[in-house]
């Protein structure tokens, strides 16, 4: 412990060392005189950025016929427009004071750094924007900006070998601030990389139609988890990390599943269940309790199910194999719905029904190629019960509102052909008043 205290303090005193000797070097006045043309080129590509965004915002609005990732790009710049024009003005500083004026290179070096450093900082500013995730991309942003500055400026050694005297060791193994940094650096990279061939895999796997939905999605999962426990593992091997160490760990993650993490493990494995028997995929129409929507996406731990008015219920995998399920494009895209209605006792059963039949083909939505059929159910109290049992192929776009257009299109064909929906009657009949009978003694 004290060795590494005495190495993290030598290593500081250098870096120490180091920045004072840059910072006399600064104090010399060719230096000086470039940190201030330095200071005015900043100040110059801010009164820049000033004259020419909102210009280049209004000119970007009315641009026609682009496409969104050229919208964006155009937009990317704008919003660096002072970064641009000072990397310009630092070069074209660089030009004339070693091409026009003669001077020697020492006498324009600050500027070079200074020009050098902000086209990195614009490089890593437009790569990073194709990260999605915000935290990610600010992370990423941040370490590549300090590892740029560091490394042009001449103090990436001086700043490594302090950050490796930063450690811990444990019997054979030894852990470093450094190691650590190279660990997430090298697994995020890995992870992004992981991510950009799963999604790239997925997409595939979907359009693969050899393969079927559920065969898909179980295939990309496999392929996702592989692939980011493969970079999980290779960025701890790239800095001397041997995983085997997690051995005891793993086992004691894997009691604590078993026992206080039953519920997860359960969805899990009821997921990997779903996707292999195909009992429901992305795009079926399913009942489940009070909730009618269609599959969305199938996910590890749960099913995204979208109703029509818009919500989207996550249902727990578990639900879906303990609970019954009705699957409404199972084994094939054919729905049969029913509608119930009755007519008076006068009206010609065969009318009623031959008219039931043409309301209900008249409906776009209603198949032709299965007819529709109309059945007498019954003999009511005040009317001849019918059911009219219609198919169609397109669930997602809703039940009830198929179902109203067959109603108006019966309201209609029985108005036009004289069938009469009874409704029940009360009659209220008002008895005579009556003398009230006299008790007999």
């Amino acid at each position: 412990m004290e060795q590494d205290i005495r190495a993290f303090l030598e290593e500081l005193l250098t870096f120490a060392q180091q920045l004072e000797t840059s910072g006399r070097l600064l104090l010399l006045p060719s230096r000086l005189l470039q940190l201030g043309i330095i200071a005015g080129l900043i100040l110059l590509s801010q009164l820049v950025r000033i004259l020419l965004a909102d210009r280049i915002r209004d000119r970007i609005r009315q641009l026609e016929g682009r496409s969104k990732t050229q919208l964006r790009m155009f937009v990317m710049l704008q919003r660096r427009v002072a970064l641009i024009t000072f990397c310009l003005l630092c070069w074209l500083t660089v030009f004339v004071m070693r091409d026009v004026m003669g001077l020697f290179p020492s006498r324009s070096y600050m500027i070079v750094v200074a020009g050098t450093i902000a086209f990195a900082w614009l490089v890593i500013g437009i790569t990073t924007r194709f990260i999605t995730n915000p935290l990610m991309r600010r992370i990423v942003n941040w370490g590549a900006w300090i590892f740029a500055t560091l490394h042009f400026t001449g103090l990436l050694e001086e700043t490594a070998n302090l950050l490796d005297s930063l450690s811990i060791e444990i019997q054979d193994f030894r852990l470093s601030l450094l190691n650590v940094l190279q660990a997430v650096a090298i697994t995020g990279a890995l992870l992004f990389i992981a991510r950009v061939l799963s999604r790239a895999g997925a997409r595939s796997l979907r359009g693969n139609e050899d393969i079927s939905p559920s065969m898909g999605e179980l295939l990309s999962k496999l392929l996702q988890a592989f692939l980011y426990v493969s970079a999980v593992f290779l960025g701890l091997r790239a800095v001397g990390f041997d995983p085997s160490g997690f051995t005891v760990l793993s086992g004691a993650i894997g009691v604590g599943i078993g026992f206080g993490l039953q519920k997860i493990v359960s969805n899990i494995v009821s997921g990997a269940i779903i996707l292999m028997d195909q009992s429901v995929k992305p795009g079926d129409v399913i009942s489940l309790g009070d909730t009618f929507g269609w599959i969305q996406s199938l996910g590890a731990r749960y099913v995204s199910v979208v109703t029509r008015d818009g919500r989207e219920y996550l249902i727990p995998n578990e639900d879906l194999i303990t609970s019954q399920v009705v699957n409404w494009s199972h084994s094939d895209e054919f729905v049969r719905l029913d509608i119930h209605f009755g007519t008076d006792y006068a009206d010609d059963p065969y009318l009623v029904r031959r008219t039931a039949i043409a309301a209900a083909r008249s409906v776009p939505r209603v198949l032709s190629s299965k007819s529709p059929v109309c059945h007498i159910t019954g003999f009511g109290d005040s009317s001849v019960d019918y059911v009219l049992r219609f198919w169609i192929t397109d669930p997602t776009k809703g039940l009830t509102n198929v179902r109203g257009d067959v109603f108006l299109a019966l309201w209609d064909a029985f108005k036009e052909a004289g069938i009469s929906i009874p409704f029940p009657r009360r009659d209220l009949r008002m008895l005579p008043d009556e003398k009230p009978v006299q008790p007999v003694d």
